[in-house]
């Protein structure tokens, strides 16, 4: 019986003894079949269960909020492709929780901004977690900066997100604050600021454009006018960093001038801006120069700061993709 065994392992009257061996080897096919029990109710589970929970619920339902204004809408698909590993599930559900929170502590305030210490706290604790999981990272040469993004939340006035500012601060280092502190303390309604948008494009290389644009109303209202910066995006800084000059600044869309019909019309269509960048080099060379650090930056949250200081964060949300970035 042994030697059948042997010679015709397949054969179809085979005892299931038989096609077992010897006892040893009962022992060994038992202890494998045990190894792969455990294997599918815990390795295997524990490595298809959080990729599939991650996609499922949260991620997309947040991606395809009204809160995420993207250039189209994401699907389970695409965030497979952005696969995170198993290990860091964890994470990355704390992630999207954190995320949520900062947005809701960025635009559910009322009259009363939040602390920015309060934000601060949130944004490191988003930070920390996107480390951990691996998203939101080396922005400046991942190409998803690009595209247009609304200001959630600034330390201080609005205008202050405009590099603008920054560059201002860097000619003025002894003096901006006070010419700040003057523009910020006139009340509404004689002086209301915001929203404020940027634009940014990126080619392969690192170099492109930012515009910055944030409405300012004076009077209650009665005039208005959108302060736009352009500049230019000369170089990546790291993987976080984007050196950008600052080239004009504008008043665009002012309601006083539309007033005065077909003159005005053209004053604010084709009127020189104001060269800014070239202004501020006169004072202090090398001050258009400034340099903006990203350091969280996905499908529709970017935290940037100014490198001069570091401690002052800028929420952004985003509200499309650029022309040529694709999920």
């Amino acid at each position: 019986a042994k030697k059948a065994s042997s010679t015709r392992p397949n054969h179809q009257t085979e005892k299931p003894t038989e096609m077992m061996g010897s006892s040893s080897s009962s022992s060994w096919q038992l202890c494998l079949l045990l190894v792969a029990s455990i294997c599918t109710s815990t390795q295997v589970q524990s490595f298809i269960t959080p990729r599939v929970s991650r996609i499922s619920s949260s991620t997309v339902e947040y991606y395809n909020s009204a809160k995420c204004s993207t250039k189209r809408q994401m699907s389970v698909s695409d965030v497979e492709d952005s696969y995170v590993p198993p290990s860091s599930g964890s994470a990355m559900d704390k992630l999207i929780q954190t995320k949520s929170d900062l947005i809701q502590l960025c635009t559910n305030y009322g009259s009363n901004k939040p602390s920015l210490g309060s934000v601060q706290g949130l944004v490191r604790e988003l930070e920390d977690l996107a480390e951990m999981a691996g998203v939101g990272q080396a922005s400046s040469h991942s190409g998803i900066l690009a595209g247009e993004w609304e200001l959630l939340y600034s330390p201080d006035d609005v205008t202050r997100s405009s590099p603008f500012f920054w560059a201002f601060r860097r000619a003025f280092p002894e003096n901006s604050d006070q010419i700040f502190a003057i523009t910020d303390g006139i009340p509404a309604p004689i002086k209301e600021v915001g929203p404020a948008y940027q634009t940014i494009e990126l080619d392969s290389t690192g170099s492109g454009t930012l515009v910055s644009r944030v409405k300012v109303a004076t009077l209650g209202g009665l005039a208005t006018s959108i302060m736009t910066t352009r500049c230019s995006i000369v170089g990546s800084v790291g993987l976080d960093g984007l050196r950008i000059k600052v080239e004009t600044t504008k008043p665009e869309d002012s309601t006083v001038l539309k007033k005065l019909g077909p003159l005005g019309e053209a004053i604010n269509s084709s009127g020189p801006p104001f060269p800014s960048g070239e202004a501020l080099e006169r004072v202090v060379p090398g001050s258009s120069e400034v340099v903006m650090m990203t350091t969280y930056c996905d499908e529709g949250l970017r935290i940037s700061r100014n490198d001069d200081m570091m401690d002052e964060v800028y929420v952004w949300r985003r509200r499309s993709f650029g022309s040529d970035f694709e999920i």
